[in-house]
């Protein structure tokens, strides 16, 4: 049996609170792409779009797994790969934004107008890194067989080994968790579809998770309004896991091989202690909706809008 010794900081002795998440820090240089798109068309049209952006507060090229302890040379205060005694605390994050989107109109009368933007700056809370907003018209040709088929969707995936809150709240009545943003890893993916022979539509689709402090809120939002002939589907999937702090400590020695850990996480209800993740799962949410309507449709809409953060508006 592995014994330990403890240098105590503190220990939660009360189940610290369910947290959320912490947006991740931009890089030094950021980018801007926007496009903005018309069309006015008899006959057919198509549209394409498709953005994957991964950022994480480490390096991207080696997850998973995710980066969790960094071994210091004692003396030097340098890395030390060969012999590690002393283990620093260094917990990565990664966000993944995922957006697709494709408009085929065949056959028919067709008014198409799109405007996006991907920034990769650190926002406030009411700004986005990306936005999306589309509208269209399409009437297909009475003796054509015309069809017009839409589908977009985005995706947040959002995970972490925990992070220091202390000092990256901009709020001063913002403490974490006994001091800590627990682990978590959430994704949330939605969107819409239509196909049908008419249709006057909007959708909108935006997001932000890049910040410079932890307590500005992660957002990710969509919304889609139409009416026409046709089958018209909208929907949102969701899977939540968030963490708490238990047992925490300055410093935690393996007494069998001398190795430490700085700082130390207890989870007394698991059993698990540093090096494994010590944090507890405090919560798991599954959250599934989806909406359709066929036939002649009168008014679709759907409005869907998530707040992930430890300070919310």
């Amino acid at each position: 049996m592995k014994k330990f010794a403890f240098a105590v900081l503190a220990i939660a002795l009360l189940v610290g609170s369910v947290m959320a998440v912490d947006p991740i820090n931009a890089t030094t240089e950021t980018q801007v792409i926007s496009t903005s798109t018309a069309v006015v068309v008899m006959g057919t049209m198509t549209n394409s779009e498709s953005a994957v952006l991964t950022m994480s507060n480490q390096d991207i090229r080696n997850n998973p797994p995710l980066n969790q302890w960094t071994a210091i040379d004692p003396v030097t205060g340098g890395p030390d790969l060969e012999a590690p005694w002393d283990n620093q605390w260094t917990p990565e994050r990664q966000a993944v934004f995922s957006y697709t989107e494709s408009v085929l109109a065949d056959n028919g009368y067709t008014e198409f107008n799109g405007v996006q933007s991907m920034d990769t700056a650190n926002k406030v809370a009411n700004q986005k890194n990306f936005n999306s907003v589309e509208q269209y018209d399409f009437v297909a040709f009475s003796d054509a067989m015309g069809r017009i088929t839409t589908s977009e969707s985005q995706l947040l995936d959002l995970a972490s080994q925990g992070s220091n809150a202390l000092d990256r709240m901009l709020c001063p009545f913002a403490t974490g968790d006994a001091g800590f943003i627990p682990s978590y890893c959430n994704v949330y993916e939605m969107g819409s579809s239509f196909t049908g022979g008419q249709v006057s539509a909007i959708t909108r689709a935006n997001t932000n998770f890049i910040a410079k402090a932890a307590d500005v809120p992660t957002m990710i939002d969509y919304s889609v309004g139409l009416s026409g002939t046709g089958s018209a589907a909208a929907w949102v999937n969701a899977h939540v896991m968030e963490g708490r702090t238990m047992g925490h400590y300055d410093t935690l020695t393996d007494l069998d091989t001398g190795d430490n850990w700085s700082p130390g996480f207890w989870n007394y209800d698991t059993g698990a202690i540093s090096p494994s993740n010590g944090f507890a799962q405090g919560l798991d949410l599954v959250y599934k909706e989806k909406t359709t309507a066929s036939g002649v449709i009168e008014s679709f809409s759907k409005s869907i809008s998530v707040q992930d953060a430890i300070r919310r508006l």
